[in-house]
């Protein structure tokens, strides 16, 4: 057997498992190898492995000291598919980003202040530098914490995150089309989007368009068979036009994601309803690189987003999800844009993972 040293940490609304570099270098076998036999897919159960058998709880983390002079901490995010021989690299987790500051200060990769600490984190699918700061009182990590977030129903260490200049990260542009607002097909009609790459890449459909009110569960729209296939369909068909596949066939399942978003009622304390798909099923709550686009979104004319709002998006969004409110900030700094939420975090276990010598 192989033994894989590894961290389970929960970070925002994501279970992740945390691992070095170093540690997941197996003699004959592929990074992709070692996660999918540790994780246990392909199974739909991943019986066999460390994984959840859903989007949100069949994730990676894998982290070294940082290269460069520009952060502390780099961080690479991998999607682990559950009934595929597959990892997916081409994007970021927002959520599961809120474990690199805790992780790096609880291994002595930066030294904690004395009320609060700032680690420069940098994540490599998408080149994003993330400012993340946690409270160390004394210069120790509160043990659990006391933040709570929608979505999780203990209290974990409190993550503030801001992605600096988020926009183009993986295409190179805001909106990869050059347009706020384009026309995809859907179920053989022509609906409004707009195509984004902030945080990560989103399309976004507004809810109605598509015959939803936006307040659907997700026992509503994981049901629907037809209406899944036909917003991968969508999905499939702006990865094309994102310049992030060569053909449908070729999109991955983690990006581009989807937000379906629906007009807030007059008496909700929200600017935006929003529904959000991942690995083709409903998020229990939102990405938080989905977020970010959103919120980008939201302050540029013309896009599904700006239309349906009543309120000045200039500094933040507050959004409704499934689990509750989820409200970001937004703010220029030294001419650079930023665009930050709150996180929590908390370690579950430390561990170390058998890995069988065949498979």
């Amino acid at each position: 057997m192989f033994k894989i040293p590894a961290v389970w940490m929960r970070g925002g609304t994501s279970k992740c498992w945390v691992f070095e570099w170093d540690n997941l270098q197996v003699p004959g076998k592929s990074v992709d190898e070692v996660l999918l036999r540790l994780f246990g897919s392909p199974d739909h159960r991943q019986v066999d492995g460390v994984g959840g058998g859903t989007s949100t709880t069949s994730k990676a983390v894998i982290l070294s000291r940082s290269l460069g002079e520009d952060a502390d901490v780099d961080y690479t995010f991998a999607q682990v598919a559950i009934d595929e021989h597959k990892v997916d690299w081409g994007s970021n987790c927002g959520n599961c980003s809120a474990v690199v500051a805790p992780y790096a200060i609880e291994r002595g990769w930066v030294e904690p202040g004395q009320e609060s600490t700032s680690v420069r984190t940098l994540n490599t699918n998408t080149d994003q530098l993330i400012l993340q700061k946690v409270p160390t009182p004394g210069g120790a990590l509160q043990d659990p914490g006391t933040q709570l977030i929608p979505g999780v129903p203990f209290p974990g260490l409190p993550v503030g995150m801001g992605f600096l200049d988020p926009a183009g990260r993986t295409t190179g542009k805001l909106f990869p089309t050059g347009e706020p607002l384009d026309k995809v097909a859907f179920d053989g009609r022509q609906v409004p989007a707009t195509l984004i790459d902030a945080g990560a890449p989103l399309i976004i459909l507004d809810a109605v368009s598509i015959g939803l009110t936006g307040h659907e569960t997700a026992g509503n729209i994981d049901s629907q068979a037809a209406l899944l296939v036909h917003l991968d369909d969508v999905r499939r068909d702006a990865a094309v036009r994102m310049g992030l596949a060569a053909s449908r066939a070729e999109a991955e399942r983690a990006i581009p994601k989807l937000a379906i978003v629906a007009r807030a009622s007059p008496d909700d304390e929200a600017d935006l309803v929003v529904r959000m798909l991942s690995m083709g099923k409903l998020h229990p709550a939102l990405a938080i690189t989905g977020s970010v686009a959103l919120t980008m979104a939201a302050q540029h004319e013309g896009t599904v987003v700006r239309d349906l709002l009543s309120t000045d998006p200039s500094s933040g969004l507050t959004m409704r999800t499934p689990a509750g409110i989820v409200q970001t900030w937004a703010e220029v700094r030294d001419g650079v844009p930023v665009v930050g939420t709150l996180r929590s975090a908390r370690r579950i276990a430390d561990a170390e993972l058998l890995l069988p010598q065949t498979w």
